[in-house]
């Protein structure tokens, strides 16, 4: 192809991707496809073609072969997870960063890519209310973007191992300690098989609305250093992925006084975005984020707006991450570098390449603006109230957790018709949820996805398509209980009867 084929075929990319989200804000195909596990392989030859093919093929083919098998996660009716970050300006800011292909690992590489980087995080960190400990304009701090929040994760217990072997250099690897809770991502595990090292996860109680308290931070703590065993790094979170809770920060900074050798890494893949409002700071605990985490992580690619992927990472101390993860052969050696003039962002995280992905968050930020943020994440705040008011309302369907930002957790939990009526014990209305869940996830038209809160087993709903609107958090209650009506007619059915 050169360049004036690009130029056309360019043209019709363009056409082809409006047509589709045409197509999808009014909901003219279902959420998710309508095929089979390896649909694809039939279709398509056995092998790479020997000689190169028309584009106009090509193109045709993407249309007629792999449309058709995606799952439209920015769908009005995607409800499932969280949201995928979305924007026209972040579709144009990867077009632009693709066309450079450029794997910026140090300042000479492309100046550019590294000092916009540093430029657009400190924006995002202000744009979020971080303090001015996590600016790369700080000197000390500052901010680089990783893969995902499970990488960010990685990388800090990398770091915060290190910063502790370094100050206890006779400490074995098998008496050190991660802790998390039980509501913590799979990264925290995940973190724990990748570097051999012990995970702890704390148990969260229902009656704390799943969120890790000070008390059974403390409990661990000492239990452990009275073992003789080292904790060195707790994973707190923002905004958990089963129920969208709230790890206590505050009490947790009232404990780590008492131990000073511990670092806090904050993971807030999801939540964090809600840091943009200055009325879900308090309920996030902002201010106590900013006294005491070393690093601090979110995804704008979640619900930041931003196309996948876009995870910034903020440290207390660049130091902290230099010192875990530099290796710097000879030829990878700058005189900028040599100097410590610039940054080099190779040594922040895993890899030695990186993507460019700063410039679809600095043209995202600059097409919404602050205001433009705001509104996204109160939009859909607003409309998860609509569905809790909803299932308020419902004589057979009833919240499991406490509503959390854009998230609900429910399940069906059938009223009694009579006084005299027993109501279900939990094993059973487990089965009857499995049974519910089971109807509403083989249709296309919504997609939710379940989770289990110690031993509860229950259905999320999260919302931030920036394509949702009232009407489809309607239509979406309307389904759920035309499916919870089917449930409980089927279970009545598979009762057993008496003689």
């Amino acid at each position: 192809m050169n360049i004036e084929q690009f130029r056309k075929a360019g043209y019709q990319a363009i056409d082809r991707i409006c047509d589709y989200y045409y197509a999808l804000q009014d909901s003219k195909f279902p959420v998710l496809p309508d095929v089979e596990p390896g649909y694809l392989r039939p279709l398509l030859p056995s092998s790479a073609p020997e000689s190169g093919e028309d584009f106009s093929q090509i193109a045709e083919d993407y249309q007629k072969l792999i449309v058709k098998g995606y799952t439209h996660w920015q769908h009005p009716s995607f409800l499932a997870y969280f949201p995928a970050g979305f924007s026209f300006e972040g579709i144009l800011g990867d077009l632009y960063a693709s066309s450079v292909s450029n794997p910026g690992f140090n300042w000479l590489s492309s100046p550019s890519c590294t000092e916009l980087e540093s430029i657009v995080l400190d924006w995002a960190s202000k744009m979020l209310g971080l303090s001015g400990s996590f600016l790369n304009a700080s000197g000390v701090g500052g901010g680089c973007f990783q893969n995902t929040a499970s990488e960010a994760a990685l990388v800090a217990i990398i770091a915060a191992r290190t910063a502790y072997k370094a100050a206890h250099p006779d400490t074995k690897l098998e008496d050190m300690r991660i802790y998390t809770s039980t509501q913590t991502h799979s990264l925290g595990l995940k973190a724990g098989v990748i570097l051999g090292l012990t995970v702890r996860a704390l148990e969260v109680t229902r009656e704390d609305n799943f969120s890790l308290r000070g008390h059974t931070l403390r409990s661990a703590l000492e239990e452990d250093k009275k073992k003789g065993l080292h904790p060195f790094i707790l994973i707190a979170t923002i905004g958990t992925t089963s129920s969208g809770a709230v790890d206590n920060i505050a009490e947790i900074r009232t404990v780590v006084t008492d131990f000073p050798d511990i670092k806090i890494h904050v993971d807030a893949a999801w939540a964090g975005m809600a840091l943009v409002c200055p009325e879900f700071r308090e309920m996030c605990y902002l201010e106590d984020i900013n006294a005491i985490a070393d690093s601090f992580s979110t995804n704008f690619h979640k619900w930041g707006l931003t196309n996948f992927d876009a995870c910034p990472l903020w440290v207390r101390d660049r130091k902290y991450l230099i010192d875990a993860l530099d290796i710097t052969p000879p030829f990878l050696r700058t005189a900028q570098g040599d100097a410590g003039t610039v940054i080099d962002y190779r040594n922040w995280h895993l890899g030695l390449g990186r993507r460019y992905r700063s410039l679809k968050l600095w043209f995202v930020l600059r097409g919404y603006g602050v205001e433009g943020f705001q509104e996204h994440i109160r939009k859909a705040v607003d409309l998860n109230k609509v569905f809790v008011e909803l299932v308020s309302s419902s004589d057979m369907l009833s919240l499991c957790a406490p509503p959390s930002l854009a998230l609900s957790v429910f399940r069906i939990n059938p009223k009694p018709s009579t006084l005299n009526q027993a109501t279900l014990p939990e094993d059973a209305l487990n089965d009857l949820n499995k049974l519910f869940y089971g109807r509403i996830s083989v249709r296309k038209d919504i997609f939710l996805t379940q989770t289990v809160l110690n031993g509860q087993f229950c259905i999320r709903l999260a919302i931030g398509s920036a394509f949702t609107q009232d009407v489809h958090i309607r239509e979406a209650f309307k389904a759920i209980t035309h499916e919870g009506k089917l449930t409980l007619e089927a279970w009545d059915w598979l009762l057993p009867r008496g003689p």
